[in-house]
């Protein structure tokens, strides 16, 4: 098995959105066939802005010409602190591996990709959200809860 990775571009654009497609139908226990037109077409024009100003990299990881692994890392600017004067930051996300390719190193080498991209940038400070699934991987390259994050309850929001 030769697997080649493949930084994604704009011409890899159904590539990308079928694979986030893929990745939350996953995530969320949903069918295989299940329609998330709002998220599809979001997904596309986050895709076309986010790879046209680099705040987004993607990398796609194929078997021949069968895509069988994706993960994208996305750019974003804060406010400048001790722990990162810079206030760069980098979220890992999109991480999916075809079950049938799981634990051959793929979303490791993943990682390994998307990590180099963000410490190319001079990025310092890379999080991602993990499954339960991922978090032997993640803490096998380097990654550790954060114990002082909070997110506010969805309800809260008022949609």
């Amino acid at each position: 098995m030769e697997i080649r990775y493949k930084k994604a571009d704009i011409r890899d654009l159904h590539e990308l959105v079928r694979s986030r497609l893929m990745v939350l139908r996953a995530a969320n226990g949903l069918d295989e066939g299940a329609e998330l037109p709002e998220v599809e077409s979001e997904s596309d024009a986050y895709y076309r802005r986010a790879l046209a100003d680099g705040s987004h990299v993607a990398y796609l990881a194929y078997d021949g010409d069968v895509l069988i692994g994706t993960g994208g890392v996305s750019f974003f600017q804060v406010l400048p602190t001790c722990h990162n004067p810079s206030g760069q930051k980098a979220y890992i996300m999109n991480m999916y591996t075809e079950p049938g390719y799981r634990r051959r190193g793929i979303a490791r080498r993943m990682v390994e990709l998307l990590v180099a991209e963000s410490v190319g940038r001079g990025v310092t400070r890379i999080s991602l959200e993990a499954t339960k699934m991922g978090r032997p991987l993640y803490a096998a390259c380097g990654f550790v809860p954060l114990p002082d994050e909070m997110e506010l309850a969805e309800e809260r929001i008022g949609r």
